[in-house]
């Protein structure tokens, strides 16, 4: 596999931060990659745009910077807005299906969408929808094993949230299973 550039789009306050940091810690630590992350957000911490963007790569990363990412996951419409014009040729989008209205969508692009926010909201906290998505990520690609993936959620989380983290990651992981076996 060669270097891999992500990006991860949404406002403060939806995680976007702690799943670069989730997807960079699988890779470098549970994984046996390289991996850089960058991080930028609005003039305001909450409710502004931001994103994180991680690089994968087998062999030590010399530029941390992204050029064209081949994986973006959106979070809100403004980062549908503002970010999906950068993705690769051939790209892959992953949306959060409730919150983003794909619109323009170039036809080379491929498309998963997740509803994340509901089904956080199904296991009691809203707030766990970034790692739903952490898992659905994990089951449409294979930029990092499922199982670094989910040792990376549990030594991420905050202490007393592991076991809701997990099954947030098993239910983005499983709904992006079964999705992608439609698919084939």
């Amino acid at each position: 596999m060669a270097r891999t550039e992500i990006k991860i789009g949404g406002f403060g306050g939806q995680g976007v931060i702690l799943s670069g940091y989730i997807v960079g810690r699988a890779a470098s630590i549970y994984d046996h990659q390289h991996a850089t992350m960058i991080q930028a957000f609005g003039p305001e911490a909450r409710g502004s745009a931001c994103s994180s963007q991680i690089v994968v790569s087998p062999e030590a990363i010399a530029y941390p910077y992204l050029t064209a990412p081949q994986i973006m996951i959106v979070m809100s419409q403004e980062a549908y807005t503002k970010f999906t014009p950068e993705l690769a040729p051939g790209g892959i989008l992953i949306t959060e299906e409730e919150l983003v209205v794909p619109h323009n969508l170039r036809p080379d692009v491929k498309h998963f969408s997740i509803p994340a926010t509901r089904i956080a909201e199904e296991l009691g906290r809203r707030m766990v929808l970034n790692i739903v998505m952490m898992g659905f990520l994990a089951a449409i690609t294979d930029i990092v094993a499922p199982e670094a993936m989910r040792q990376a959620v549990k030594a991420s989380v905050p202490k007393g949230t592991e076991e809701l983290n997990l099954n947030a990651f098993d239910r983005g992981y499983e709904y992006g299973v079964r999705l992608k076996g439609k698919a084939v």
